[in-house]
Protein backbone atom coordinates (compact mmCIF):
# COMPACT_ATOMS: atom_id res chain seq x y z
CA UNK A 1 0.00 0.00 0.00
CA UNK A 2 2.84 2.36 0.91
CA UNK A 3 4.42 1.64 -2.42
CA UNK A 4 1.17 2.47 -4.19
CA UNK A 5 0.79 5.76 -2.31
CA UNK A 6 4.42 6.62 -3.09
CA UNK A 7 3.86 5.86 -6.75
CA UNK A 8 0.70 7.97 -6.87
CA UNK A 9 2.40 10.86 -5.07
CA UNK A 10 5.34 10.71 -7.42
CA UNK A 11 3.06 10.60 -10.45
CA UNK A 12 1.08 13.61 -9.19
CA UNK A 13 4.30 15.51 -8.57
CA UNK A 14 5.49 14.75 -12.08
CA UNK A 15 2.15 15.87 -13.52
CA UNK A 16 2.28 19.09 -11.52
CA UNK A 17 5.81 19.75 -12.69
CA UNK A 18 4.81 19.06 -16.28
CA UNK A 19 1.85 21.40 -15.93
CA UNK A 20 4.07 24.14 -14.56
CA UNK A 21 6.53 23.61 -17.39
CA UNK A 22 3.75 23.79 -19.95
CA UNK A 23 2.43 26.99 -18.39
CA UNK A 24 5.89 28.53 -18.50
CA UNK A 25 6.36 27.42 -22.08
CA UNK A 26 3.05 28.72 -23.44
CA UNK A 27 3.28 31.34 -26.15
CA UNK A 28 0.93 33.88 -27.72
CA UNK A 29 1.84 34.65 -31.32
CA UNK A 30 1.06 38.10 -32.70
CA UNK A 31 1.25 38.68 -36.45
CA UNK A 32 3.48 41.42 -37.81
CA UNK A 33 3.10 42.58 -41.39
CA UNK A 34 5.91 45.04 -41.95
CA UNK A 35 7.56 46.68 -44.93
CA UNK A 36 10.94 44.98 -44.49
CA UNK A 37 11.91 45.59 -48.13
CA UNK A 38 10.81 47.97 -50.86
CA UNK A 39 10.60 51.78 -50.65
CA UNK A 40 9.48 51.72 -46.99
CA UNK A 41 11.88 48.97 -45.91
CA UNK A 42 13.82 51.22 -43.56
CA UNK A 43 10.67 51.96 -41.57
CA UNK A 44 9.45 48.37 -41.42
CA UNK A 45 12.77 47.02 -40.19
CA UNK A 46 12.77 49.53 -37.35
CA UNK A 47 9.10 48.85 -36.60
CA UNK A 48 9.60 45.11 -36.34
CA UNK A 49 12.55 45.51 -33.96
CA UNK A 50 10.55 47.92 -31.80
CA UNK A 51 7.68 45.47 -31.37
CA UNK A 52 10.16 42.71 -30.55
CA UNK A 53 11.72 44.95 -27.89
CA UNK A 54 8.34 45.73 -26.34
CA UNK A 55 7.48 42.03 -26.23
CA UNK A 56 10.88 41.22 -24.73
CA UNK A 57 10.22 43.71 -21.94
CA UNK A 58 6.72 42.37 -21.23
CA UNK A 59 7.98 38.77 -21.26
CA UNK A 60 10.75 39.67 -18.81
CA UNK A 61 8.06 41.11 -16.54
CA UNK A 62 5.99 37.91 -16.59
CA UNK A 63 4.34 37.76 -19.99
CA UNK A 64 0.75 38.20 -21.10
CA UNK A 65 -1.48 36.14 -18.84
CA UNK A 66 1.59 34.08 -17.95
CA UNK A 67 2.56 33.36 -21.56
CA UNK A 68 5.43 34.69 -23.64
CA UNK A 69 4.60 37.03 -26.50
CA UNK A 70 6.23 36.08 -29.79
CA UNK A 71 6.02 37.55 -33.28
CA UNK A 72 5.38 35.93 -36.63
CA UNK A 73 6.79 38.59 -38.94
CA UNK A 74 5.96 38.74 -42.64
CA UNK A 75 7.43 41.10 -45.24
CA UNK A 76 4.83 43.08 -47.18
CA UNK A 77 7.56 44.21 -49.62
CA UNK A 78 5.81 47.61 -49.40
CA UNK A 79 3.03 46.20 -51.62
CA UNK A 80 -0.64 45.94 -50.72
CA UNK A 81 -1.34 42.66 -52.48
CA UNK A 82 1.65 40.96 -50.83
CA UNK A 83 0.52 42.32 -47.47
CA UNK A 84 -3.00 40.92 -47.91
CA UNK A 85 -1.62 37.46 -48.67
CA UNK A 86 0.63 37.60 -45.61
CA UNK A 87 -2.15 38.82 -43.32
CA UNK A 88 -4.53 36.17 -44.63
CA UNK A 89 -2.03 33.45 -43.74
CA UNK A 90 -1.56 34.89 -40.26
CA UNK A 91 -5.29 35.19 -39.55
CA UNK A 92 -6.67 32.09 -41.24
CA UNK A 93 -3.81 29.62 -40.76
CA UNK A 94 -1.82 30.87 -37.77
CA UNK A 95 -4.96 32.11 -35.98
CA UNK A 96 -3.20 35.14 -34.52
CA UNK A 97 -5.31 37.30 -32.16
CA UNK A 98 -3.93 40.55 -33.55
CA UNK A 99 -1.86 42.02 -36.37
CA UNK A 100 0.56 44.91 -35.97
CA UNK A 101 1.15 46.69 -39.27
CA UNK A 102 1.53 47.87 -41.85
CA UNK A 103 3.76 50.87 -41.68
CA UNK A 104 2.51 52.77 -44.74
CA UNK A 105 -1.13 53.45 -45.53
CA UNK A 106 -1.10 51.75 -48.93
CA UNK A 107 -0.26 48.50 -47.15
CA UNK A 108 -2.35 49.05 -44.01
CA UNK A 109 -5.62 49.84 -45.77
CA UNK A 110 -5.88 46.65 -47.87
CA UNK A 111 -4.98 44.53 -44.83
CA UNK A 112 -7.80 46.21 -42.93
CA UNK A 113 -10.47 46.07 -45.62
CA UNK A 114 -9.64 42.59 -46.96
CA UNK A 115 -8.52 40.69 -43.87
CA UNK A 116 -8.73 42.08 -40.35
CA UNK A 117 -12.04 43.97 -40.48
CA UNK A 118 -14.01 41.06 -42.00
CA UNK A 119 -12.40 38.64 -39.52
CA UNK A 120 -12.85 41.09 -36.59
CA UNK A 121 -9.17 40.70 -35.69
CA UNK A 122 -7.54 43.68 -33.96
CA UNK A 123 -5.08 45.60 -36.14
CA UNK A 124 -2.72 48.29 -34.86
CA UNK A 125 -0.60 50.36 -37.24
CA UNK A 126 2.36 52.33 -35.90
CA UNK A 127 2.64 54.74 -38.82
CA UNK A 128 -0.23 54.62 -41.34
CA UNK A 129 -1.47 58.20 -41.32
CA UNK A 130 -3.98 58.43 -44.17
CA UNK A 131 -7.31 60.17 -43.41
CA UNK A 132 -8.95 57.30 -45.35
CA UNK A 133 -8.52 55.14 -42.26
CA UNK A 134 -10.66 57.54 -40.25
CA UNK A 135 -13.25 57.64 -43.03
CA UNK A 136 -13.43 53.84 -43.07
CA UNK A 137 -14.15 53.85 -39.35
CA UNK A 138 -16.71 56.60 -39.68
CA UNK A 139 -18.46 54.66 -42.45
CA UNK A 140 -18.67 51.56 -40.25
CA UNK A 141 -16.26 49.53 -42.38
CA UNK A 142 -13.64 48.62 -39.75
CA UNK A 143 -15.78 46.78 -37.19
CA UNK A 144 -14.04 49.02 -34.64
CA UNK A 145 -10.94 46.83 -34.63
CA UNK A 146 -8.44 49.34 -36.10
CA UNK A 147 -6.08 51.51 -34.05
CA UNK A 148 -3.00 53.57 -34.89
CA UNK A 149 -0.27 55.24 -32.87
CA UNK A 150 0.25 58.15 -35.26
CA UNK A 151 -1.85 61.21 -35.95
CA UNK A 152 -3.84 61.53 -39.16
CA UNK A 153 -2.40 63.35 -42.17
CA UNK A 154 -5.44 65.62 -42.13
CA UNK A 155 -3.73 67.27 -39.17
CA UNK A 156 -0.14 66.88 -40.34
CA UNK A 157 -1.00 68.67 -43.58
CA UNK A 158 -2.08 71.70 -41.58
CA UNK A 159 1.10 71.61 -39.48
CA UNK A 160 3.25 71.34 -42.61
CA UNK A 161 1.46 74.26 -44.27
CA UNK A 162 2.02 76.53 -41.26
CA UNK A 163 5.69 75.52 -41.05
CA UNK A 164 6.15 76.18 -44.79
CA UNK A 165 4.77 79.70 -44.48
CA UNK A 166 6.90 80.38 -41.40
CA UNK A 167 10.04 79.23 -43.27
CA UNK A 168 9.38 81.53 -46.21
CA UNK A 169 8.02 79.08 -48.78
CA UNK A 170 5.76 81.36 -50.86
CA UNK A 171 5.56 79.42 -54.15
CA UNK A 172 5.85 75.66 -53.89
CA UNK A 173 6.03 72.84 -56.38
CA UNK A 174 4.72 69.53 -55.07
CA UNK A 175 5.91 66.08 -56.13
CA UNK A 176 4.19 63.24 -54.32
CA UNK A 177 3.90 59.48 -54.33
CA UNK A 178 0.74 58.46 -56.16
CA UNK A 179 -0.97 56.40 -53.46
CA UNK A 180 -3.56 56.94 -50.77
CA UNK A 181 -1.04 58.46 -48.38
CA UNK A 182 0.48 60.88 -50.88
CA UNK A 183 -2.81 61.99 -52.42
CA UNK A 184 -4.45 62.66 -49.06
CA UNK A 185 -1.44 64.39 -47.55
CA UNK A 186 -1.20 66.76 -50.51
CA UNK A 187 -4.93 67.47 -50.48
CA UNK A 188 -4.91 68.47 -46.81
CA UNK A 189 -1.67 70.43 -47.14
CA UNK A 190 -2.77 72.30 -50.25
CA UNK A 191 -6.02 73.47 -48.69
CA UNK A 192 -4.23 74.79 -45.62
CA UNK A 193 -1.25 76.27 -47.48
CA UNK A 194 -3.46 78.26 -49.86
CA UNK A 195 -5.62 79.48 -46.98
CA UNK A 196 -2.48 80.75 -45.24
CA UNK A 197 -1.39 82.69 -48.33
CA UNK A 198 0.89 80.25 -50.15
CA UNK A 199 0.84 79.52 -53.88
CA UNK A 200 1.18 76.05 -55.41
CA UNK A 201 2.65 76.31 -58.92
CA UNK A 202 2.45 72.60 -59.79
CA UNK A 203 1.37 69.26 -58.32
CA UNK A 204 2.97 66.17 -59.85
CA UNK A 205 2.24 62.59 -58.76
CA UNK A 206 4.74 59.79 -59.35
CA UNK A 207 4.62 56.00 -59.31
CA UNK A 208 7.03 54.17 -57.05
CA UNK A 209 10.30 52.39 -57.87
CA UNK A 210 11.02 54.07 -61.21
CA UNK A 211 14.61 54.18 -62.42
CA UNK A 212 14.21 57.83 -63.39
CA UNK A 213 11.97 60.71 -62.32
CA UNK A 214 13.26 63.25 -64.83
CA UNK A 215 9.85 63.86 -66.43
CA UNK A 216 8.18 64.41 -63.03
CA UNK A 217 10.89 66.84 -61.99
CA UNK A 218 10.63 68.75 -65.28
CA UNK A 219 6.87 69.06 -64.77
CA UNK A 220 7.34 70.12 -61.17
CA UNK A 221 9.74 72.93 -62.04
CA UNK A 222 7.21 74.73 -64.21
CA UNK A 223 6.03 78.00 -62.72
CA UNK A 224 9.31 79.10 -61.11
CA UNK A 225 8.80 77.70 -57.56
CA UNK A 226 10.95 78.84 -54.66
CA UNK A 227 11.01 75.32 -53.20
CA UNK A 228 9.80 71.74 -53.46
CA UNK A 229 7.40 69.94 -51.18
CA UNK A 230 8.46 66.31 -51.58
CA UNK A 231 6.05 63.70 -50.22
CA UNK A 232 7.89 60.43 -50.62
CA UNK A 233 9.93 57.66 -49.03
CA UNK A 234 13.73 57.78 -48.55
CA UNK A 235 14.75 55.70 -51.59
CA UNK A 236 12.51 57.28 -54.23
CA UNK A 237 12.74 60.64 -52.49
CA UNK A 238 16.51 60.68 -52.78
CA UNK A 239 16.34 59.92 -56.51
CA UNK A 240 13.81 62.72 -57.03
CA UNK A 241 15.79 65.21 -54.92
CA UNK A 242 19.03 64.47 -56.78
CA UNK A 243 17.26 64.93 -60.13
CA UNK A 244 15.69 68.16 -58.91
CA UNK A 245 19.08 69.50 -57.88
CA UNK A 246 20.85 68.38 -61.08
CA UNK A 247 18.19 70.12 -63.20
CA UNK A 248 18.74 73.40 -61.37
CA UNK A 249 15.76 73.37 -59.02
CA UNK A 250 15.98 75.59 -55.92
CA UNK A 251 17.71 73.76 -53.10
CA UNK A 252 14.97 74.45 -50.61
CA UNK A 253 12.83 71.51 -49.54
CA UNK A 254 9.80 70.79 -47.41
CA UNK A 255 9.61 67.09 -46.48
CA UNK A 256 7.01 64.75 -45.02
CA UNK A 257 7.54 62.68 -41.87
CA UNK A 258 8.89 59.62 -43.67
CA UNK A 259 11.80 61.61 -45.07
CA UNK A 260 13.19 62.01 -41.56
CA UNK A 261 15.92 59.56 -42.54
CA UNK A 262 19.74 59.45 -42.36
CA UNK A 263 19.70 57.31 -45.52
CA UNK A 264 17.94 60.07 -47.43
CA UNK A 265 20.50 62.63 -46.29
CA UNK A 266 23.45 60.39 -47.14
CA UNK A 267 22.06 59.58 -50.58
CA UNK A 268 21.34 63.20 -51.55
CA UNK A 269 24.27 64.84 -49.79
CA UNK A 270 24.10 67.11 -46.75
CA UNK A 271 25.53 70.07 -48.69
CA UNK A 272 22.39 70.15 -50.83
CA UNK A 273 20.00 69.96 -47.89
CA UNK A 274 20.96 73.02 -45.86
CA UNK A 275 17.48 74.46 -46.43
CA UNK A 276 15.44 71.31 -45.85
CA UNK A 277 12.60 71.25 -43.35
CA UNK A 278 9.99 68.73 -42.31
CA UNK A 279 7.18 67.76 -39.98
CA UNK A 280 6.48 64.58 -38.04
CA UNK A 281 3.97 63.46 -35.45
CA UNK A 282 5.41 64.78 -32.23
CA UNK A 283 5.88 63.35 -28.79
CA UNK A 284 5.16 64.45 -25.27
CA UNK A 285 8.22 63.15 -23.41
CA UNK A 286 7.64 60.69 -20.57
CA UNK A 287 9.97 58.34 -18.65
CA UNK A 288 9.19 55.87 -21.46
CA UNK A 289 10.83 58.23 -23.97
CA UNK A 290 14.04 58.33 -21.97
CA UNK A 291 14.05 54.55 -21.52
CA UNK A 292 13.58 53.96 -25.24
CA UNK A 293 16.19 56.46 -26.37
CA UNK A 294 18.78 54.91 -24.05
CA UNK A 295 18.10 51.26 -24.92
CA UNK A 296 16.70 50.91 -28.42
CA UNK A 297 19.92 51.13 -30.44
CA UNK A 298 21.65 48.54 -28.27
CA UNK A 299 18.74 46.18 -28.89
CA UNK A 300 18.18 46.84 -32.58
CA UNK A 301 21.26 48.47 -34.07
CA UNK A 302 18.91 51.19 -35.39
CA UNK A 303 18.74 54.83 -34.32
CA UNK A 304 15.75 55.60 -32.07
CA UNK A 305 14.97 58.63 -34.27
CA UNK A 306 13.77 56.38 -37.11
CA UNK A 307 10.24 57.62 -37.91
CA UNK A 308 8.54 54.31 -37.12
CA UNK A 309 10.60 53.19 -34.14
CA UNK A 310 9.00 54.94 -31.16
CA UNK A 311 5.38 54.44 -32.22
CA UNK A 312 5.97 50.78 -33.09
CA UNK A 313 7.25 50.10 -29.57
CA UNK A 314 4.08 51.70 -28.21
CA UNK A 315 1.95 49.63 -30.60
CA UNK A 316 3.65 46.47 -29.34
CA UNK A 317 3.32 47.49 -25.69
CA UNK A 318 -0.38 48.34 -26.07
CA UNK A 319 -1.17 45.06 -27.84
CA UNK A 320 0.87 43.05 -25.32
CA UNK A 321 -0.77 44.63 -22.28
CA UNK A 322 -4.20 44.30 -23.92
CA UNK A 323 -3.58 40.58 -24.35
CA UNK A 324 -2.75 40.40 -20.64
CA UNK A 325 -6.06 42.10 -19.84
CA UNK A 326 -8.11 39.98 -22.25
CA UNK A 327 -6.60 36.74 -20.95
CA UNK A 328 -7.79 33.60 -22.68
CA UNK A 329 -10.74 35.37 -24.34
CA UNK A 330 -9.15 37.22 -27.25
CA UNK A 331 -12.60 38.34 -28.41
CA UNK A 332 -12.24 40.93 -25.64
CA UNK A 333 -9.01 42.31 -27.12
CA UNK A 334 -10.64 45.30 -28.83
CA UNK A 335 -12.10 46.54 -25.55
CA UNK A 336 -8.86 45.73 -23.74
CA UNK A 337 -6.96 48.15 -26.02
CA UNK A 338 -8.96 51.02 -24.53
CA UNK A 339 -8.31 49.70 -21.01
CA UNK A 340 -4.55 49.87 -21.53
CA UNK A 341 -4.79 53.68 -21.85
CA UNK A 342 -7.55 54.26 -19.27
CA UNK A 343 -7.37 57.93 -18.21
CA UNK A 344 -8.30 56.87 -14.64
CA UNK A 345 -5.58 54.21 -14.44
CA UNK A 346 -2.21 54.15 -12.71
CA UNK A 347 0.48 55.55 -15.05
CA UNK A 348 2.68 52.83 -16.51
CA UNK A 349 5.86 53.43 -18.51
CA UNK A 350 8.06 51.34 -20.80
CA UNK A 351 10.48 48.70 -19.55
CA UNK A 352 10.53 45.49 -17.52
CA UNK A 353 9.95 47.02 -14.08
CA UNK A 354 7.04 49.17 -15.21
CA UNK A 355 5.42 46.31 -17.10
CA UNK A 356 5.75 44.11 -14.02
CA UNK A 357 3.82 46.76 -12.09
CA UNK A 358 1.21 46.85 -14.87
CA UNK A 359 0.77 43.09 -14.85
CA UNK A 360 0.31 43.15 -11.09
CA UNK A 361 -2.40 45.80 -11.36
CA UNK A 362 -4.12 43.89 -14.16
CA UNK A 363 -4.13 40.74 -12.04
CA UNK A 364 -5.79 42.72 -9.23
CA UNK A 365 -8.41 44.07 -11.64
CA UNK A 366 -7.16 47.65 -11.31
CA UNK A 367 -7.00 50.13 -14.22
CA UNK A 368 -3.75 51.19 -15.90
CA UNK A 369 -2.74 54.05 -18.18
CA UNK A 370 0.20 53.25 -20.42
CA UNK A 371 2.13 56.45 -21.15
CA UNK A 372 4.46 55.48 -23.94
CA UNK A 373 7.42 56.68 -25.95
CA UNK A 374 5.27 59.18 -27.85
CA UNK A 375 3.49 60.26 -24.67
CA UNK A 376 0.08 59.61 -23.12
CA UNK A 377 -2.46 58.74 -25.81
CA UNK A 378 -6.13 57.94 -25.97
CA UNK A 379 -8.04 56.42 -28.85
CA UNK A 380 -11.30 57.78 -30.20
CA UNK A 381 -14.06 55.57 -31.61
CA UNK A 382 -12.19 55.31 -34.92
CA UNK A 383 -8.88 54.26 -33.36
CA UNK A 384 -7.28 57.68 -33.93
CA UNK A 385 -5.05 59.61 -31.55
CA UNK A 386 -4.30 63.30 -31.25
CA UNK A 387 -0.99 64.89 -30.39
CA UNK A 388 1.55 67.63 -31.15
CA UNK A 389 3.73 67.90 -34.27
CA UNK A 390 7.51 68.04 -34.32
CA UNK A 391 9.08 70.64 -36.63
CA UNK A 392 12.55 69.63 -37.81
CA UNK A 393 15.32 70.67 -40.16
CA UNK A 394 18.52 69.20 -41.57
CA UNK A 395 21.63 70.87 -40.15
CA UNK A 396 25.20 69.65 -40.73
CA UNK A 397 23.85 66.41 -42.11
CA UNK A 398 21.73 65.69 -39.05
CA UNK A 399 18.01 65.95 -38.35
CA UNK A 400 17.43 68.37 -35.49
CA UNK A 401 14.25 69.61 -33.83
CA UNK A 402 13.34 73.16 -34.83
CA UNK A 403 10.20 73.55 -32.74
CA UNK A 404 6.79 72.11 -31.96
CA UNK A 405 3.28 72.89 -33.05
CA UNK A 406 0.96 72.04 -30.19
CA UNK A 407 -2.25 70.17 -30.81
CA UNK A 408 -4.38 73.08 -29.67
CA UNK A 409 -2.59 75.34 -32.21
CA UNK A 410 -3.32 72.85 -34.99
CA UNK A 411 -6.97 72.73 -33.92
CA UNK A 412 -7.19 76.52 -33.97
CA UNK A 413 -5.69 76.62 -37.48
CA UNK A 414 -8.07 73.90 -38.61
CA UNK A 415 -11.05 75.92 -37.45
CA UNK A 416 -9.79 79.03 -39.28
CA UNK A 417 -9.21 77.13 -42.51
CA UNK A 418 -12.74 75.75 -42.51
Amino acid sequence: MKKTIFQITTALALLAAAGAANAADCKVTVGLVMELTGPAGEYGQAGAKSVEMAFRDINAAGGAHGCDLVTDTRDSQSQGNVAVDAATQLVQVKKVPAIIGGIISSVTIPILTSVTAPAKIVQVSPAASSPTLTALGRDGKTNGIFFRTITSDSLQGIAAAKYAIDKGFKKLAIIHVNNDFGVNMVAEFSKAYKALGGTIVSTTPYNEKQSSYASEVTAGMGGDPDGLYLVSTPVDGATIARTWISQGGPQKFLLNDGMNSPDFIDSVGADYLKDAFGTSSGTTPTPSTDYFNKNYKDFSGIEPTNPAADRAYDAGAIVGLALAIAGDDTSKLKDAIFKVVDSKGTPIYAGKEEFAKALGLIKEGKPIRYEGIIGPVSFDQYGDITGPFRLWKIADGKIVTDGELKMEDVSTLKDKIK
